[in-house]
């Protein structure tokens, strides 16, 4: 196996997913305490990271599934994520007290399907940067980057634990994590609508 690949790959991957820290990070402090949390974070970060990789492999044979004027629109998954944190965040706040069912909804902390549409949306931009890659790459080529970077996913998540178990950052994660999260979700979609054009921004 070329050493060389594999090291781009690497390169390539850490480039394009470090702001993939901070929101794992936030999401591990969301489920602290709650039993299968890690799991379902760790899950929904592979569906994601997997859809990404399927639709960048799938333009880089030509057989593009979102034109990429579209990709910008996936802005609203994060946005409309974060709205959705931030009304619970006011909501409890107003309430000074979770209810009965709001508890056991956090308890459950984030679901696999919440994490791999921010992990999708936040990737929309780099599927553009993949596609050229992996369609000079050659399919063995191809093979190497999407295994080196499966593996890596793993990495990503035992460093967004890591942080978000870190006395001092677990401690101001505990404190401000329910705002921090609404905020970070809704910037970057916001960032991903603006950053494409969307709706003429």
């Amino acid at each position: 196996m070329d050493l060389g690949i594999i090291g781009q790959a690497a390169g390539l991957f850490a480039v394009t997913n470090i702001d993939d820290i901070l929101i794992l990070a936030l999401f591990f402090a969301q489920g602290a305490g709650h039993p299968g949390s890690t799991r379902r974070i760790v899950l929904g970060q592979y569906l994601g990271f997997a859809a990404i990789l399927a639709v960048a492999v799938a333009a880089a044979f030509g057989a593009t599934f979102l034109p990429e004027s579209a990709i910008h629109y996936l802005g609203l998954l994060p946005l409309a994520l974060g709205l959705k944190a931030a009304w619970q965040a006011w909501k409890d706040h107003r309430d000074g007290a979770r209810d009965e069912e709001a508890e056991q909804t956090k308890e459950r902390g984030p679901r696999p399907l919440e994490v791999a549409a921010v992990t999708f949306a936040n990737g929309g931009d780099n599927i553009g940067v993949y596609v050229p890659v992996f369609a000079t790459a050659g399919v063995g080529g191809m093979s190497v980057y999407a295994a080196v970077f499966l593996v890596l996913v793993a990495v990503w998540c035992f460093a967004g634990k890591f942080f978000a178990t870190r006395p001092v950052i677990a401690k101001a994660l505990a404190r401000w994590g329910h705002i921090l999260l609404p905020l970070v979700l809704i910037a970057i979609g916001l960032g991903i609508l603006i950053e494409g054009g969307a709706f003429g921004l």
